[in-house]
């Protein structure tokens, strides 16, 4: 990492921390994760560079998984096995976005198979990237219809979850630190990083969030995890996840804002659509609470949502279990599903 790069990383940093100075001052909601998202996407559409540590990146995330894990109970364990109705419903609606995906962006865009395939699937933004990349399709049109893809889902969220179930995104997703054990919180770190390299070195997908949340749930069930990562971990969490979001956008061109941003808001639209109507038959057949199905439906990023069920005190495990459902159909089926669309 040369001196250009330290520079550009600190400034990245400087106006993450003064998107969340500005959140606090307006008291607007969620000031940790959708300050650095805003500010980081107003600059870089300015033409400013922007970097984000992704190791690090990786490492907050970890606290997530361990704040997820924390939450299983031996009942809640049980409780999952009642979710099959909406369990099975993922693959329904990951198989039609891809249906109406794909020729949205091959027919309306002129995208090419692959870029078109991949930017529909609504899988994780690195794993996508990877795939479209091996399959030929453009990374930077992938990354940039990816990124507008959580970032409108995540800011969008918050209001609709204030504006229909009146939610209080203003309570603390933990408690301080300073009220915690300390051996509670070595144990956190221990379920971070044991849980984190165990699933990297295993392959994994997701690993810096399943990785610990496994362990820590471990953990929890057997009684030797009894707290959640600390309140300023959490905060950290969404800076830092709000802050990479954001920079994607860096060195973007007003060519790739008419194209790509724009069709991945036209991707967002039928992603809106599809998931109201989802969530109109898990709430009308009184399968899941209107909120959890909304979390749990809404293709936005697995860490973005995590921090939002936390933070709102939506049922974490109900979320929790689709989007790795979603993430689980989108990965090991992307490549089979391609060669059916071909």
């Amino acid at each position: 990492m040369n001196r250009t790069n330290i520079g550009i990383i600190a400034q990245t940093f400087g106006i993450a921390g003064i998107g969340v100075a500005v959140f606090l001052y307006f008291d607007l909601p969620l000031p940790w994760l959708l300050g650095p998202i805003i500010a980081c996407l107003a600059t870089a559409l300015c033409g400013i560079k922007l970097m984000g540590i992704k190791a690090l990146n990786d490492a907050m995330r970890t606290i997530l998984g361990v704040a997820v894990g924390a939450t299983f109970t031996p009942v809640i364990l049980l409780s999952m096995l009642t979710m099959w109705p909406t369990l099975a419903m993922i693959p329904v609606m990951t198989f039609l976005i891809g249906m109406i995906g794909v020729p949205y962006f091959r027919r309306i865009w002129g995208y090419d198979f692959a870029t078109a395939y991949y930017a529909a699937m609504p899988g994780g933004l690195q794993d996508m990237l990877i795939f479209g990349q091996e399959a030929g399709g453009n990374p930077r049109s992938l990354s940039l219809i990816h990124a507008t893809r959580v970032m409108v889902i995540v800011v969008a969220l918050p209001f609709i979850l204030q504006g229909f179930w009146g939610a209080d995104l203003s309570n603390p997703p933990g408690a301080p630190a300073t009220s915690i054990a300390p051996g509670q919180i070595a144990l956190m770190v221990a379920c971070a990083l044991v849980g984190w390299q165990g699933a990297r070195a295993i392959g994994m997908f997701g690993a810096s969030i399943l990785g610990p949340l496994i362990v820590a749930a471990i953990c929890a069930m057997t009684g030797l995890l009894q707290h959640r990562p600390p309140v300023e971990a959490i905060y950290a969490a969404q800076f830092f996840i709000g802050l990479t979001v954001g920079a994607q956008y860096a060195g973007v061109t007003m060519v790739e804002v008419r194209r790509d941003l724009v069709a991945g808001l036209g991707l967002c639209v039928i992603l809106f659509v599809l998931t109201v109507i989802f969530v109109e038959i898990v709430y009308g057949f009184g399968l899941a609470p209107g909120m959890e199905a909304l979390l749990a439906f809404a293709p936005g990023g697995q860490a973005e949502l995590t921090v939002l069920a936390l933070i709102v005190g939506a049922d974490v495990a109900f979320v929790i279990a689709h989007h790795v459902l979603r993430i689980f159909v989108v990965i090991l089926g992307a490549p089979v599903f391609a060669r059916m669309f071909r």
